[in-house]
Order: structure tokens, then C-alpha cells, then sequence
């Protein structure tokens, strides 16, 4: 394997051979992954992202960058509630052995009711505004204060030991006239901070070091994951394969389709884990060979039994049940079959190889690019469907699998950055190093080795699957949606500022 992987990274590097392609059916990175969680958005994971970079306040400090989002689709501008986090789930991040998939380290975020009637909660229960409009009138310009009406909070455990409580959470860019800090005079959100002094105000109070070293962030975000997923799933619009008539560009790689994700939000939990928190456990690295560092999921749990009455909120009790998780973009998505998706979601990583690696093994998704693109009525060729050892590397056990050794990772905005990761000869290396030399390059700079915001995981796992698993030529796939609508910020919690809902447009403008 380590023989292959130095093929694919020399020819990566060198580009020495592309063909591009359109690009298969393929679903979100896990916007819509299985039938029973399409049915409960608040406990539906959208994303992970876990990568190397700096604490937010010491760009000394290497730490281990996680965060987690969920809730799909979410309008900015759903007033009048907004969206909140559901106070009866268990949102989990999971630090595990990269081989196996066992957690030995977690972090679980709780949150407080949704429907307070009374303080600290909701300061003004006699108004139809759950925000701007507490025992003051105006905008929203401190956490909590005196014109936010309902302030969620929450509290975090590691490894079931209390280390943080009564956090505040992020409120919502209800828009320029409520939450001003968020956005320009013209009410549009303002994003692409470089540095803490950057950052708004609104989502640096939301920003908590606790006691033990660790630091946490809640609330919502605009939705950093991009693709042309309406242009896909309607049997390839032209847009996706579009070139402008010149074959040189390379079909469905000018930049013409339409992010599917433009304009919505979604809510977000990350942590800054130190480095020196963590073991250096080794690993096989699917392209770079024998490495050091971590795998990281997440997870939502609900209690076992829920209860509605006529005259209360619902009763929720019992023992925690896992509704939901995900580790690599795409892999229940776009490998694991229909009647597998739910049980994938209650079940652990440590168990993926006993359960799910055929999935990897035998690609489906290579078939169905034979079958549409290459029009094989077969589905077998050109690209291999069995045998995929290459794609189980990457996604068996389904975490993703961070290199710590290395220095922190290069992000959207910064020299020498691609979407593509070490595809683009966007890779890692070790402190000190020279990383503008591939020779240098322990680690890939993005996905998979760990993920980073802005890492064009549609294109990147498509181009394995096409270029696998033998790699003698790198097949790059693409959808023709190349960067996301919104600036990621270049500091903790790195997603773009959530859109504000008078000034967004889904699918559209800005």
C-alpha cells in the first residue's frame, strides 16, 4: 500500500496525467445521508471538520481544531424563533484510536431548553420576539444583555466530567438593524477575519476558554460545505459538464455551476483541543504511509424514550440512543446502500469493519460514473468497482484521521492553500520545515488527513474513486462549484459569519 500511495503523491504533486470528467449522482456531505434523521434536523450532522492550526489567542500553541455542524438548510431569515439547538440531544465529539475507531477521549455539549418561561433563559415572555427585545429595546450587542431576549446556553463534559457550564451561545444575524456586528451598513454579513482583532464581536463573546485548557464555541454559522448537488441529482444539468465549448478546460472544471448550499446557515459546536492533551497513536496513512495522530467523529445521541402530553412539554428519559454520526464526508452518503444508512448512523466506527468495509471495497459510486458518464451499460469500466482497498484505507473505521506531527495546516485565504488538498500540492509538514517542497509533504494538507474548512471533498473523493486504486493516472472529477458563497474566517471557530435573512437569497445572490 505505502508503494501505491508514494505513486499517487508523486503524480499528484507533478500532475502529470488529468482527465476530467462530470461528475455521478452523489448527495451532500451529510445534509441528507439516511431516511430516519431526514426526519429530525436539529440531530442531523451536516459536517466534520478536525484539523491542525493555533489556539485562538497564542499562534504558539499547535492544538487540534474540531467542529461539528448541524441542521441542514437552515433559513437566515426563519423568524421568529430562529434555530436552536435541540436542548433534548446530546451533541458529541469523539477523539479515537485511528486504526480501530475506539474513543478514548470525548467531549459532550448540552444545551438549555428551547422553551424557557422564565430567566436566565428568556427575560421577557410577553412579546411574540424571542430576540431583540428583552427588558430593553435595540440591537443585540452584548450576549445576554438587556435587549436579547432569549439567550441559549449550554454545558460541556469530557469524557463525562463536567468543564464548562453556563456558556452562552452565538445569537442568530436576525440582521443589520438587530445584530449590527455581524454584518456591513449594507445588512450583509461580514466574514474572512484573519485574526482574533478581526473577528466580530458577537462571535468572539461567544468564544470560551475553559479552566482545563480547552476551548469551546456554539452557535450558528453560515454553511461552509459547498457543491452543485440540484444540478447533479436532475440527470446532470449542463451546467455540471459545462465548458464553454472548450474541451482544453476539462469537462465541469470552469466554475459555472451553482452551490446548492448558497445562502443558508447552520449551527455549529467546535473545540481547540491542546496538542499535549493528545497521544501520538500510530497509523497508516491512505496516501503518505506510516503516520502519528488522532481520528475524530461526531455523534447526537437522544434518550430512549420520549413522552407527549396534552398539557406539558414532551418527557424525555431513559439511557442515551445514538441517532446520528459521521467521520469522513460523503461515506454514508455515497457508499453506503439504502437498507444499511440508519443502521450506519446508530452504530460505532469500531464496528465499520465488520459491517460496512464492502461498501468501501466494492464502489457503487465507481459504477454509476461507468454506467452515466462513460455510458458502460455494465457499470464495470473504466473505473475499477471491486477491489477498492484504496477507498477503505480512507473511509474504514469512518473517522477522520488527523496527522499531529504537523505543523498547523495551510487555510482558505493563506499562500500555498487548494481546495483540492495534496491533488493542488497543497500538503503538510512537519514544524520548521520548508513545506513549499513536496519532498517535504508528511501528511496531505486537507482531506484525508483530517479536513479542513474550504476542502472540495466532492471533487477529491470523486478523483480517487476515478483515479483508484492503482493511480497511474489522476482522473480529476469535478462539479463545477469551486468555492464556497461565503469567506471562511482564517481563526477559531473558522466558519464564515452566518448570512443575515433580510439580504440573503438562497441558491442566488449574494
Amino acid at each position: 500500500m505505502k508503494e501505491t500511495t508514494q505513486s499517487w503523491g508523486e503524480r499528484a504533486f507533478a500532475a502529470l496525467s488529468f482527465t476530467l470528467l462530470g461528475l455521478a449522482p452523489l448527495q451532500a456531505a451529510s445534509h441528507s445521508d439516511a431516511p430516519l434523521i431526514k426526519q429530525d434536523p436539529q440531530a442531523n450532522i451536516t459536517d466534520v471538520y478536525a484539523f491542525i492550526g493555533t489556539k485562538y489567542n497564542d499562534p504558539n500553541m499547535r492544538v487540534l481544531n474540531v467542529l461539528v455542524t448541524v441542521r441542514p438548510f437552515s433559513d437566515p431569515g426563519d423568524g421568529v424563533i430562529y434555530e436552536r439547538f435541540a436542548d433534548d440531544a446530546l451533541y458529541s465529539i469523539h477523539i479515537t484510536n485511528p486504526r480501530s475507531g475506539r474513543a478514548f477521549q470525548r467531549y459532550d455539549f448540552r444545551f438549555s431548553d428551547v422553551n424557557p418561561t422564565h430567566g436566565p433563559g428568556l427575560k421577557n415572555k410577553d412579546t411574540i420576539l424571542s430576540y431583540g427585545l428583552a427588558t430593553d429595546a435595540g440591537p443585540i450587542d452584548e450576549i445576554g444583555g438587556s435587549t436579547q431576549n432569549y439567550t441559549q446556553t449550554y454545558k460541556v463534559r469530557r469524557n463525562w466530567h463536567k468543564i464548562g457550564r453556563d456558556l452562552v451561545t452565538a445569537p442568530p444575524n436576525v440582521g443589520g438593524n438587530t445584530t449590527p456586528a455581524y454584518n456591513d451598513t449594507d445588512g450583509n454579513a461580514v466574514s474572512g477575519a484573519a485574526d482574533l482583532a478581526s473577528l466580530d464581536s458577537l462571535t468572539t463573546q461567544a468564544i470560551h476558554e475553559l479552566h482545563c485548557g480547552v476551548t469551546v464555541f456554539a452557535g450558528p454559522r453560515e454553511d461552509g460545505f459547498y457543491s452543485d448537488i440540484p444540478g447533479i441529482f436532475d440527470l446532470l444539468d449542463g451546467r455540471i459538464l459545462d465548458n464553454n465549448g472548450d474541451p482544453s478546460d476539462g469537462l465541469g472544471q470552469d466554475g459555472g455551476g451553482v452551490d446548492g448550499f448558497k445562502g443558508f446557515n447552520v449551527l455549529s459546536c467546535g473545540v481547540q483541543i491542546p496538542l499535549h492533551f493528545l497521544p501520538g497513536l500510530p497509523y497508516e496513512d491512505a496516501f503518505f504511509g506510516a503516520s502519528s495522530g488522532v481520528g475524530v467523529y461526531a455523534s447526537v445521541s437522544r434518550k430512549r424514550l420520549s413522552l407527549r402530553r396534552r398539557n406539558g412539554e414532551p418527557l424525555n428519559f431513559g439511557s442515551w440512543v445514538q441517532v446520528n454520526r459521521m467521520g469522513n464526508p460523503l461515506f454514508n452518503e455515497a457508499l453506503v446502500p439504502l437498507k444499511d444508512k440508519d443502521r450506519f448512523n446508530r452504530t460505532s466506527p469500531r464496528h465499520d469493519r465488520s459491517l460496512f468495509a464492502q461498501y468501501a471495497t466494492n464502489s457503487e459510486l465507481a459504477f454509476l460514473i461507468n454506467f452515466v458518464v462513460f455510458g458502460d451499460n455494465t457499470g464495470q469500466a473504466p473505473l475499477a468497482t471491486t477491489g477498492r482497498s484504496d477507498l477503505a484505507a480512507v473511509f474504514i473505521p469512518d473517522v477522520l484521521r488527523v496527522n499531529t506531527t504537523t505543523a498547523p495546516v495551510t487555510l482558505p485565504g493563506q499562500t500555498g492553500y487548494s481546495r483540492l488538498s495534496f491533488i493542488g500540492g497543497d500538503g503538510a509538514c512537519l514544524p520548521g520545515a520548508d513545506c513549499t517542497d513536496p519532498a517535504n509533504h508528511v501528511a496531505a494538507g486537507g482531506w484525508p488527513n483530517g479536513r479542513r474548512i474550504g476542502d472540495d471533498v466532492i471533487d477529491i473523493a470523486l478523483t480517487a474513486v476515478a483515479s483508484g486504486p492503482a493511480y497511474e493516472t489522476i482522473t480529476v472529477v469535478g462539479d463545477n462549484a469551486d468555492a464556497n458563497d461565503q469567506l471562511y474566517n482564517q481563526v477559531f471557530p473558522y466558519l464564515g459569519t452566518p448570512h443575515a435573512g433580510p439580504t440573503t437569497n438562497q441558491r442566488q445572490a449574494p
